[in-house]
């Protein structure tokens, strides 16, 4: 195939899609992996590659090849693995890196090099030390070498909005007419304002020779907390392919979030006036796997994705959401792929919620049984950030929701071994008297600790998330474990502390199974015909 044939083709097809379609370029696996704490291994590159494939991405950018040999490998195998999106690899205008991107990208279906070059004055003087002669020569040399080796190739002008307009303007027509297919104007450093990223961008299309044959793009970091709004505002005069991340990761504070563009341009469709390719029901999934490969925990109030991003606790706002879900939610907890909305059950909470909340649990308290269970439930909640559903049940059964036991943990064991299994052991006493010992094998301490409970106690659990944190500081730290365990196609919620996390799971696990043992139908007081 000849790449420059596959250019030709894509510049002259693309002008009406430019016009109505933002093409998604996904940095994650670039800009986004390397990232003090977000760094993955190509295993898990492949993984997230993958994902971002199914989620509908235009382009991927995939790594940096030159960086180092894991990384030219993970862009090959990406290459070689994907169908549907462009595969990008980053090069510096070097002929080294050049090549060797074009060399990772060779069994990519469709394939682009993103060659970047500073063009602001600070950084010619102080990272170049080149003329602006020099670095129009640079550019232009380095796009006729990648012009090359890969279907189309892209040009970013580092610093752009710290660059001179007639010179950035002047850089950028010299990467037309050398080949450039996409050009790149980003807030390196997360400078600017959405009036002026707007302003930089319709000026660009005004002065940039043969803009009408390229794609501008943005790509803004989030230094002063506009990366978001600035990617739209550019979108907005123009810009038809933005550069973003899953969750918003990048350098210091980031990159612009994939999934709060694609769903602004989605909810405010009519504002905008452009789409995108994205299946928006996959953006959590993309998201969750994303926290799970990193091992970065996101904020609850991250939006779109975050835990609280379709959460309520405010009676007034619960009370309008029951009367209508427009009036707290501007789009729907489906379109980006949870299953639905959550009103949580807290101290803000008022009666209608909880009398949802119990209906949906299979209880139909009268008025009179509605108003105890409701003060037993505030007296709760003032304790308690959340009331979680076992919490309620025990509540509408009589039960007291904060009891220990039946079952006490009274000895523990645990070994690991260095590239093999774990064992635990462990000795229970159940309130009736009775005493339970089971050993269990896992592939880590905490596995085989959980094993060996669920064998003890003879419960099926099967652990939907587990969650460790330090709640003091030292040697002697103490450590939370919060566990989330399905049985009995409900969810149930645990938690314990130790200075040892292996046994504060332990004690999280039991919690679970001492839940699950109270509110069992044996257990139930006869009172509860009365609800």
């Amino acid at each position: 195939m000849n790449p420059e044939s596959v250019t030709n083709a894509t510049i002259s097809g693309s002008s009406h899609a430019a016009a109505d379609r933002v093409r998604i370029f996904d940095t994650t696996l670039r800009d986004g992996e390397q990232a003090p704490g977000f760094s993955m291994d190509r295993r898990a590159k492949l993984r997230m590659a993958h994902m971002l494939e199914a989620l509908g991405v235009d382009i991927i950018e995939a790594g940096f090849p030159q960086a180092s040999p894991d990384d030219f490998a993970a862009v090959a195998e990406i290459a070689t693995s994907l169908k549907t999106p462009t595969i990008c690899a980053l090069a510096r205008c070097q002929a080294g890196d050049i090549d060797s991107a074009g060399h990772a990208l060779e069994r990519a279906r469709h394939s682009r090099i993103h060659l970047f070059l500073s063009t602001s004055p600070l950084h010619r003087e102080h990272k170049l030390n080149m003329s602006k002669a020099q670095v129009i020569d640079t550019a232009v040399a380095a796009i006729e070498r990648a012009r090359k080796l890969c279907h189309e190739v892209e040009f970013s002008a580092e610093d752009a909005m710290r660059t001179e307009p007639d010179f950035l303007a002047e850089v950028f027509s010299a990467a037309v007419a050398a080949g450039a297919t996409t050009l790149n104007a980003p807030d390196t450093v997360g400078y600017m304002t959405p009036a002026e990223i707007a302003e930089r961008f319709t000026w660009l299309q005004q002065h940039v020779q043969g803009a009408d044959q390229v794609i501008f793009s943005s790509h803004c970091h989030d230094d002063l907390g506009m990366a978001v709004a600035n990617s739209l505002a550019a979108v907005s005069a123009g810009a038809r392919q933005v550069e973003c991340t899953i969750n918003g990761i990048g350098e210091r504070a980031g990159n612009a979030s994939l999934e709060e563009i694609v769903m602004a341009l989605k909810v405010r469709a009519p504002h905008f006036g452009v789409d995108t390719r994205i299946d928006t029901r996959k953006l959590y999934p993309a998201s969750r796997l994303l926290t799970q490969l990193t091992g970065q925990a996101m904020p609850r109030n991250k939006a779109i994705v975050g835990d609280n991003a379709f959460a309520h606790e405010s009676g007034i706002h619960q009370h309008g959401m029951l009367k209508h879900r427009g009036t707290y939610e501007i789009m729907r907890p489906q379109d980006v792929g949870i299953a639905e909305t959550k009103l949580v059950m807290g101290k803000h909470s008022g009666r209608a919620a909880l009398r949802q909340r119990l209906e949906t649990l299979g209880h139909t308290p009268n008025d009179a049984a509605l108003d105890a269970i409701f003060v037993r439930f505030k007296t709760l909640a003032d304790k308690k950030r959340e009331v979680h559903d076992e919490d309620l049940e025990a509540i509408a059964l009589g039960l007291d929701p904060d009891a220990v036991g039946p079952w006490r943990l009274v000895q523990l064991n645990t070994s690991t071994h260095l590239g093999g299994s774990a064992s635990a052991s462990v000795k229970l006493r159940h309130d009736d008297g009775r005493e339970a010992g089971e050993a269990a094998i896992g592939d880590g301490p905490v596995d085989a600790v959980l094993r060996a409970i669920e064998r003890a106690t003879g419960s099926d659990l099967q652990l939907t998330d587990f969650q460790v944190r330090a709640v003091s500081e030292g040697g002697d730290a103490q450590g939370q474990a919060q566990l989330t365990a399905r049985h009995a196609a409900r969810e149930w919620r645990g938690h314990g502390i130790s200075t040892d996390i292996v046994e504060a799971t332990a004690q999280a696990a039991l919690a679970i199974v001492n839940r699950i043992e109270r509110q069992a139908p044996a257990a139930l007081p006869v009172a509860v015909a009365n609800l």
